[in-house]
């Protein structure tokens, strides 16, 4: 007996070892191991290691073993947490037939993972939003980053939407508070990322258009455009000219952030894109947190286009 499952945009991309705990229970590491070394569990008929990532429409086929861990173990109830509505009210921005759009706070990850004990896409699952459906994820917001967000109600518009960002066709402005003072108003960051993928180091292409909304010798305000989308790209690129985000525990220098709010200071902004005819803007206000520290640091927050 086996049980088969084909992949949707919500785990497009997502390490198979996180699929099995996020959908077949709490499972060791150890274990997951085993099972995927023995072929009890196979991605399109093929044994694959737990670091395998996913991709939409693969088939997943899991063997009785498994399934019935899934049947005893204990379902995590997950409900909407004061987390996600107490920086900002107007958490919804916008809610239609085919998607939800939203002010993520930061602090909340979008989907499940090892590390993850609230997520988005469980707590929505859930809600008043998604009765007759369920949620989908359609593009990536770091946990620490705040603003815009957006889920699918159905397949058809998460695989529009998903085809959208993959092809460059939806833009997004985040604000960021940073480090020291830039010496340039505009312009943009084009450098190769640096990644390491098993000992192998790789050259990611990334390009992020800027524009310093204000300034002083102690910090930056600054509007970023994304052109690519890689992993953590605006924290890096103004990590690597020396102008670490605010609260960024990951990039920045070892003397950095001391004395000042612990939360990250990246905040998507807006989104624009056109589905057909019809054009789509949605903004997400400024978290309390992020116009406090604008305030501490003297930096103009009224120039927001």
């Amino acid at each position: 007996m086996k049980k088969s499952f084909i992949i949707d945009s919500s785990f497009n991309n997502m390490r198979i070892d996180r699929w099995i705990r996020h959908n077949l229970g709490k499972i060791p590491q150890g274990l997951i191991e085993k099972i995927l070394r023995s072929g009890k569990i196979k991605v399109n008929k093929k044994k694959v290691k737990s670091s395998f990532k996913v991709s939409l429409n693969d088939k997943i086929e899991v063997f009785n073993f498994i399934y019935k861990t899934k049947v005893i173990q204990k379902k995590k109830k997950f409900s909407p947490s004061n987390i996600i509505v107490k920086e900002n009210e107007n958490l919804i921005i916008e809610n239609n037939e085919n998607f939800v759009v939203l002010n993520k706070s930061s602090g909340i990850s979008v989907q499940g993972g090892t590390k993850s004990k609230k997520n988005l896409i469980d707590i929505f699952s859930k809600s008043k939003f998604f009765q007759d459906t369920k949620p989908f994820s359609v593009h990536r917001l770091d946990k620490d980053t705040s603003g815009v967000f957006i889920i699918a109600k159905n397949r058809e518009t998460a695989q529009l939407l998903t085809s959208l960002f993959r092809l460059r066709k939806v833009h997004k402005t985040y604000l960021a508070i940073c480090h020291g003072e830039l010496k340039k108003n505009s312009g943009e960051f084009n450098e190769d990322l640096i990644r390491y993928d098993n000992g192998r180091k790789i050259h990611e292409k990334a390009k992020t258009f800027f524009r310093v909304i204000d300034k002083n010798y102690d910090s930056s305000f600054l509007e970023l455009r994304p052109i690519t989308g890689r992993k953590h790209q605006l924290r890096k690129q103004l990590f690597n000219i020396g102008h670490s985000i605010y609260g960024d525990d990951k990039y920045k220098s070892s003397n950095l952030n001391k004395g000042v709010n612990k939360k990250l200071m990246l905040h998507a902004f807006k989104i624009r894109f056109k589905i057909k005819d019809n054009k789509y803007t949605f903004k997400a206000l400024i978290p309390n947190y992020f116009q406090n520290l604008l305030k501490a640091k003297r930096l103009n927050f009224k120039d927001l286009r």
